[in-house]
């Protein structure tokens, strides 16, 4: 095992990431460490996706398979997966907690002495001198900067090592400095001028240097706590799973492991219980709630061949099902896999603050030194210490960890909320872009509609009934792979008709069908294909076909015995949400613009009921994508809607793709935004989302900027020669404390927002 020079990260021997250097082979733990090795200026990469291990919010290129430090901002690596948090815990919040307890009981008594000393009126120098105090002081505090505090100096000599001076390196030299001023002068006084001798003894600053660490602790456990909350949402889906199924096996059931179930395994739930695992039922029926991966809270019914989801509640029914997907290909473990590898991306916005905080430490490290040297050049005696106390509260008010924690913070918590109201988030930069978009390109089937044609309306002959009309239609057309096949069969099971037997079947491609039901010759299809059999009657039905027609949904033709009998209407419903979702969309200032490789007639059918904006009909999926290319080369901020499969190049061409997906068909890999429920509600809060987290994260960046834009000139005593106020170290610690724990707070909002 070697070290990286870069980060001081252990790397292993077979890392791909190595240069030869004087003779020698070095090894880098990551792309970024070796080209800055060699004084390239990359962009960090996070190339350990799909790894679990540990990283660190701020720099998510940092990865080792066990806890640690970032060597880049000092902060504790996190888990990449969740599942490595609930089976670890958290040592650094245990670890904290301990030192943060620890140094409060041994800075109280210091805190006491000091402030006893200045109270008036108290006779304190007959019981106890200030040179006594002094060394008590400094026998309590020791320990409190030195144990309690030593994480604070090993990530601070870790950043000056690694050339990147962070919160710590600050932290590390203002309780340095105290610590070390008020040691001098407990030991060696005389070193002293005579000038800084108050009351007999030089002046000491132990309680400074010690409710500093106390704070620090303090801000450092509320702030993991904090971030833990963050992840909060995923850690929910992952107790969606129950520990055990129910198999059943040769007519017998037993409960089995979730580890031990395998594909084709047949299993039983029962009413109240989770759903194991991706399958499809086999018998029985219930209503499950979905609302843990979908976010709708209405119960789905479930009846043989329909899908279900592992995670989701059962209701009052009982069913069998045959498991399809288990263990990682679970809906529900790609659900947690997506979104950890989403909350750990970064953000565009990001790099405002990266370039910020990459010159803010040192530029802190240079006000704190000019403070020191201003004061005792110009201040009031006495001047060194007072230089002194100014420049330590400027080195701790001074914290970059709120810049650094304002964006993924927010992102953290926004994806973990979209993943609850069944939107998935593939990366945060899409997150940052999808609530700009100003036009969305949809596909018809399966987006605006359901994908699933189904029979609308009928009229027969009056001595043909509707039922008997479809009934012949249905049982002729089952034999045939056309699409309208299945929706003839839907509408004859919901009547209860039973499926006659066919004879003589015959299919003309693209056409219609022929056959014989019961010893009379039966056609289905096209009016011209019934033409061309010399159908007569066909004019009876002509002008309702064409008002069918008009309104986008097929007609087909129905013929017994060389007569017209009747015509049937099938179409693809416009999903029940699809109207509302349009609207809102409308009312985000989004303009809508569809494309569908259907006919022209159903297509300005469908735009003209939905009121939407532009429409092209007769689109192949392959020039999808340049019809998007050209809303994007006229300015427009693109997403694209489609099924993420058959549209994955116009997904690709569109600023943000975004797959419609449902159940465990869900297309995660091809879009930055994937929507578990299809519908265009989803795009709705997507967006919602989108724009709420930017919000969140741009007032944190405000806050953080704001707060050092002040808080720096106030340490460094621009108010003294106005007021004649001073900050004290102390003061500054709690207000270094409370900016980082203010962008968690304002980030945690997030869990609550309406979606």
């Amino acid at each position: 095992m070697a070290k990286d020079p870069i980060c001081g990260m252990d790397v292993a021997e077979d890392s791909p990431y190595r240069v030869e250097h004087e003779g020698q082979a070095v090894l880098f733990c990551s792309q970024h460490c070796q080209d800055r090795f060699l004084g390239k200026d990359s962009a960090p990469a996070v190339e350990h996706e799909g790894q679990r291990g540990y990283t660190c919010p701020m720099h998510p290129e940092v990865f080792q398979e066990t806890p640690g430090i970032c060597p880049f901002c000092g902060m504790a690596l996190e888990p990449t997966h969740p599942q490595l948090e609930v089976e670890a815990g958290n040592p650094e919040l245990k670890d904290m907690t301990r030192r943060f307890y620890g140094a409060l009981v041994l800075s109280l008594p210091v805190i006491a002495l000091s402030m006893g000393m200045m109270i008036p009126g108290i006779p304190w120098e007959h019981w106890l001198s200030h040179r006594a105090s002094a060394w008590i002081q400094l026998v309590l505090s020791t320990p409190v900067v030195w144990w309690a505090g030593w994480p604070f100096f090993e990530r601070a000599w870790k950043s000056i090592v690694t050339r990147k001076l962070n919160m710590f390196t600050l932290i590390a030299m203002g309780v340095g400095a105290a610590y070390f001023y008020s040691l001098a002068a407990t030991l060696a006084p005389g070193m002293f001028p005579p000038s800084l001798h108050e009351m007999g003894a030089v002046e000491v600053y132990f309680e400074a240097a010690a409710m500093i660490v106390v704070l620090v602790l303090l801000g450092q456990v509320l702030e993991i706590r904090g971030r833990e909350k963050t992840g909060s949402a995923i850690r929910s889906l992952l107790k969606l799973s129950p520990t055990t199924a129910h198999l059943v096996e040769d007519g017998n059931e037993r409960d089995i492991p979730m580890a031990e179930i395998s594909k084709d395994n047949v299993l039983r739930v029962r009413p109240g219980e989770k759903i194991p695992v991706d399958g499809k039922v086999l018998e029985g029926t219930s209503s499950v709630d979905e609302s843990m991966v979908t976010g709708e809270s209405t119960p789905v019914e479930k009846t043989p061949g329909d899908s279900v989801t592992g995670g989701t509640l059962n209701g009052t029914g009982s069913f069998v099902f045959q498991a399809e997907r288990v263990g990682h290909e679970t809906l529900l473990a790609r659900i947690i896999d997506m979104v950890a590898e989403a909350q750990r991306s970064r953000a565009p916005i990001q790099r405002v603050a990266d370039s910020v905080a990459a010159w803010f430490a040192p530029a802190v490290v240079i006000v704190a030194f000019a403070t020191l040297v201003v004061w005792m050049l110009f201040g009031p005696e006495p001047r060194f210490t007072h230089g002194l106390i100014n420049a330590v509260a400027v080195l701790i008010i001074a914290c970059p960890c709120a810049l650094g924690l304002a964006t993924p913070m927010s992102v953290t918590v926004g994806v973990g909320r979209g993943a609850q109201n069944g939107v998935l988030i593939r990366n945060a930069e899409a997150l940052e872009v999808l609530g700009k978009i100003d036009t969305l390109v949809v596909d018809k089937t399966g987006t605006l509609t359901e994908g699933r044609p189904r029979v609308t309306n009928s009229v027969a002959l009056k001595t043909w009934p509707d039922d008997t009309l479809l009934q012949w239609a249905a049982s002729l057309e089952l034999p045939s792979e056309h699409p309208l096949a299945s929706a003839l069969a839907e509408a004859a099971r919901e009547r209860d008709l039973k499926l006659l037997k066919v004879e003589q079947f015959n299919s003309v491609t693209g056409l219609g069908v022929e056959g014989v039901i019961e010893g009379r010759p039966v056609l289905v299809g096209r009016a011209q294909f019934l033409a061309e059999k010399s159908v007569e009657g066909l004019s009876e039905f002509h002008r309702q076909a064409d008002e069918w027609s008009a309104k986008g949904q097929t007609v087909l033709w129905v013929a017994v015995n060389g007569r017209a009998s009747g015509i049937i209407a099938v179409a693809d419903p416009i999903k029940k949400t699809t109207r509302e979702a349009i609207q809102a969309l409308h009312g985000m200032g989004l303009s809508i613009v569809m494309l569908t490789g259907d006919n022209e007639a159903t297509a300005r059918a469908v735009a003209a009921e939905l009121k939407i904006d532009q429409v092209e009909a007769g689109v192949l999926p392959q020039d999808k994508k340049d019809r998007v290319q050209q809303l994007r080369d006229k300015g427009r901020l693109v997403a694209m809607a489609g099924d993420g499969i058959n549209d994955a190049p116009a997904l690709a061409a569109a600023h943000v793709g975004i797959a419609m997906g449902t159940g465990t068909d869900v297309a995660m890999e091809s879009a930055g935004v994937t929507l578990v429920k299809g519908d265009l509600n989803g795009i709705v809060r997507a967006i919602r989302l989108s724009r709420a987290v930017m919000r969140n994260i741009r007032q944190n960046l405000f806050f953080a900027f704001i707060y050092n834009s002040l808080g720096v000139p106030i340490a460094a005593g621009i108010l003294y020669p106005f007021f004649g106020l001073l900050l004290s170290p102390i003061i500054a610690g709690a207000a270094m404390s409370l900016s980082s724990l203010s962008v968690v707070g304002n980030a945690l909002r997030l869990r609550t927002l309406k979606l």
